[in-house]
């Protein structure tokens, strides 16, 4: 039985990885500062958990937390472009110190590895499809620079003081539990919830810019062959589908799911948006044994199951 540490484990990806450890029967220990997280999302298993209610950014907490753990998945953070465009210095301490003093606890815990999650939005708008881990970063976003500043100091952390460490650059996340509500919520949860209440979803341009969706337990599955490896540590590895489809495809293959025929609404494109995501997965198929178990389609699917049976609760 492995000892996990998961950061932002009460939210939309970390509350999976927990729900999948716990399946695995492995020790899981959990900290969140439940800014965005819910407790919800870790009731069905949480005595099987646990949970420390702490913020990143208090070191004292991190090193409690990081002491006699295995590995550390850390999957807490600020999760959106538009919030880091109007309050960039909350994201920075977020996303860029609280990834240091995780790095700083894990060292001087003996902690075996990180694995962090990092995102797509680090290689910005280069029309170069589809993205490898080694085109050139260029970040259009405050979001983008810290997720890119935590990849910097985990490479550092592993040459400097040969602490493990792995970065996955996750390519639009959903599924189960990620919340439609907040004012910076994901696409599809949003898209999901209004078409479910018969209103029409809002596009922010014209609808052609297209993503490589990725469905929730495709990501869990990469932390945890990244975090047992061989030969990896340092590296950096999409997390992805290798499948792109634009915002009016998504549109077009909810409508279907859900039998409706509501047409979205277009508004402004928003600032910080790249226009097209495509990830090639070869570095993380060939060195973690990664492979895409649930595509796009029967993503949504479950996706849409599962939100017609919650979303009263939101």
């Amino acid at each position: 039985m492995a000892f996990y540490l998961i950061t932002g484990g009460a939210g939309f990806i970390g509350s999976h990885i927990v729900e999948e450890l716990v399946r695995r029967r492995e020790r899981v220990r959990v900290l969140d500062n439940f800014s965005t997280g819910r407790r919800e999302n870790l009731a069905p298993f949480l005595e099987h958990v646990e949970l420390v209610e702490g913020d990143l950014r208090d070191l004292s907490t991190v090193r409690r937390v990081a002491e006699g753990v295995d590995y550390i998945l850390h999957q807490a953070a600020l999760p959106s472009v538009p919030r880091s465009i109007a309050d960039p210095l909350t994201s920075n301490d977020s996303n860029v110190t609280g990834t240091l003093h995780l790095l700083i606890a894990a060292r001087d815990a003996g902690v075996k590895r990180v694995v962090y999650a990092s995102s797509s939005s680090v290689y910005g708008d280069n029309p170069t499809l589809p993205k490898r881990e080694d085109m050139s970063p260029a970040p259009k976003s405050p979001y983008a620079v810290s997720k890119l500043a935590g990849e910097y100091y985990c490479r550092v952390f592993a040459q400097a003081y040969g602490l493990e460490t792995v970065c996955l650059r996750y390519f639009n996340v959903f599924g189960p539990r990620q919340d439609p509500a907040s004012q910076y919520a994901a696409v599809i949860p949003k898209f999901i919830t209004a078409l479910l209440r018969d209103e029409p979803p809002t596009i922010y341009g014209d609808g052609h810019q297209s993503r490589d969706f990725t469905y929730v337990s495709n990501v869990v599955r990469a932390n945890l062959l990244a975090a047992t490896a061989p030969d990896v540590s340092g590296r950096v590895f999409n997390v992805a589908c290798g499948e792109r489809y634009t915002v009016l495809d998504l549109v077009a293959v909810l409508t279907e799911i859900l039998g409706t025929h509501i047409t979205p609404v277009h508004t402004a494109p928003r600032p910080g948006d790249v226009r097209h995501s495509l990830a090639d997965i070869t570095a993380a198929r060939e060195a973690l044994g990664y492979r895409v178990e649930v595509n796009f389609h029967e993503g949504l699917r479950r996706t849409v199951a599962w939100y017609r049976e919650h979303i009263l609760v939101y």
